[in-house]
């Protein structure tokens, strides 16, 4: 299953360069990466990055994450990924800008 990461353009800038990142400063601060499911990541750019350019969703493969992601009730008690470890460039599948047009973001295509 792939779960997704949204980064904005320095956050996913030092995460290539690193290889390795413990998440957004909300990350920090909640002690987990949060991430999302397919379902989930229209909301989650709605609500906490509107308006915003420069992002990129990172898709990360579950099975790569092993017992440090646990999914937790979150908004509206939605059961929700969260990485308790840092995220490292080998949890990755693909990675892909994400647009926005007339006000709202449009969830990129998975690479073929």
């Amino acid at each position: 299953m792939l779960v997704y990461k949204i980064f904005r353009a320095g956050e996913f800038a030092a995460f290539k360069a690193a290889g390795v990142s413990s998440g957004a400063p909300v990350d920090l601060a909640d002690g987990y990466i949060h991430l999302s499911t397919a379902e989930q990541a229209p909301e989650t750019l709605a609500r906490h990055f509107a308006g915003e350019t420069g992002l990129v969703m990172v898709a990360v493969d579950t099975d790569r994450l092993g017992p440090n992601l646990v999914w937790e009730p979150s908004r509206g008690g939605a059961h929700f990924p969260h990485l308790y470890r840092p995220l490292r460039a080998d949890d990755t599948i693909w990675a892909a800008p994400i647009p926005l047009q007339g006000g709202r973001h449009l969830i990129p295509a998975p690479p073929v």
